[in-house]
């Protein structure tokens, strides 16, 4: 299979699901059974996966696909990572204010004057909310909320982020550079005199 030119993370297969070769898989679709509606799926060392079967579990979707027909064949997909061609994602359904992840990345992130913060690496979700990756020459790795409040435009056709730096978390807010009160002495008697001392 040649290899995917703009990968986009559709799912991961977790544990085995039962003797008949199912598995339970966590899809990134907004309707998690509409995962087989996008074609084959692929994996990075090049299987290509069909779904034959798919239903829906508590907090995942249980999926039988092509050629794994028991147990033993499903523990052995733990952990694969599912991918699908950007090209076979359709854009017409897609609301105003959504993205897909893969359209993000590379976006540069820049302030209302101008300055750079680097460029969008990746997109997580620890389950907190969504968060991207902003990766720059000589910097480390930043992340910042995907929210309202830190990203205030996504402009694809420019290759842009609009970020508010303060709410993203990227510089101080001006009370963090307030010195702290100084602290009194033991006793917390600072500029006292003790009683009965001479002037």
């Amino acid at each position: 299979m040649a290899k995917l030119e703009n990968p986009v993370l559709m799912a991961t297969i977790g544990a085995a699901q039962g003797l008949r070769g199912e598995v339970r898989v966590r899809a990134f679709t907004a309707d998690p059974l509409a995962l087989g509606d996008y074609g084959n799926l692929h994996s990075t060392d090049g299987r290509v996966f069909e779904i034959l079967e798919i239903r829906e579990a508590k907090t995942v979707v249980i999926v039988r696909f092509r050629g794994i027909n028991d147990r033993n064949a499903a523990e052995a997909l733990n952990g694969l990572e599912l991918f699908i061609d950007r090209d076979n994602l359709p854009d017409e359904e897609l609301d105003e204010d959504e993205f897909f992840y893969a359209d993000l990345e590379g976006l540069e992130a820049v302030d209302a004057v101008g300055n750079s913060y680097g460029q969008v690496s990746g997109v997580f979700d620890f389950g907190a909310g969504d968060l991207l990756e902003l990766k720059g020459p000589g910097r480390r790795p930043t992340l910042i909320p995907f929210s309202e409040a830190a990203v205030l435009e996504i402009d694809l056709e420019a290759g842009r982020i609009l970020v508010d730096p303060v709410a993203a978390g990227l510089i101080d807010t001006p009370d963090d550079d307030v010195p702290p009160e100084p602290k009194g002495k033991a006793g917390g008697k600072a500029g006292r005199k003790p009683k009965g001392e001479a002037e």
